[in-house]
């Protein structure tokens, strides 16, 4: 069952490059999904999976509700932290929580440190004295 979430992964990220279902672009996608490779690290739970997915589900009017924030009250400070991944990720799911902390506009990582560590920057307001 992990396999296929990978898989379907790896097909939703080539299809978001390329924005294209055309039927070569399909057996492309395939193809690229199963010839990359693959984890050597066992798979994550499929319950790890179904709360990355909430969590992107979350994340979508997270993005929308930061962006106005944004617009409408411009951020001025910045700061860079040191975020712990969650423990024993697989690298899907590791690319999942790069890809959701860079969605929302206030922040980005910077960096993974092998370690076990996201570089993240964020962007805030500055706080009133």
């Amino acid at each position: 069952m992990i396999g296929y979430l990978d898989i379907i992964l790896r097909l939703t990220i080539w299809f978001l490059l390329t924005a294209d279902l055309s039927s070569t672009n399909i057996i492309i996608g395939v193809a690229v999904a199963l010839l990359l490779p693959h984890s050597a690290t066992a798979p994550s739970p499929v319950r790890d999976w179904m709360r990355a997915l909430g969590e992107t589900l979350r994340a979508i009017p997270q993005a929308y509700f930061e962006a106005f924030e944004i617009i409408l009250r411009p951020h001025k400070d910045e700061d860079t932290t040191m975020e712990r991944v969650k423990p024993q990720r697989s690298p899907g799911l590791i690319f999942l929580d790069i890809f959701l902390i860079t969605f929302t506009p206030k922040t980005i990582v910077l960096k993974y440190h092998q370690q076990g560590w996201y570089e993240v920057h964020w962007v805030k307001r500055r706080k009133r004295k």
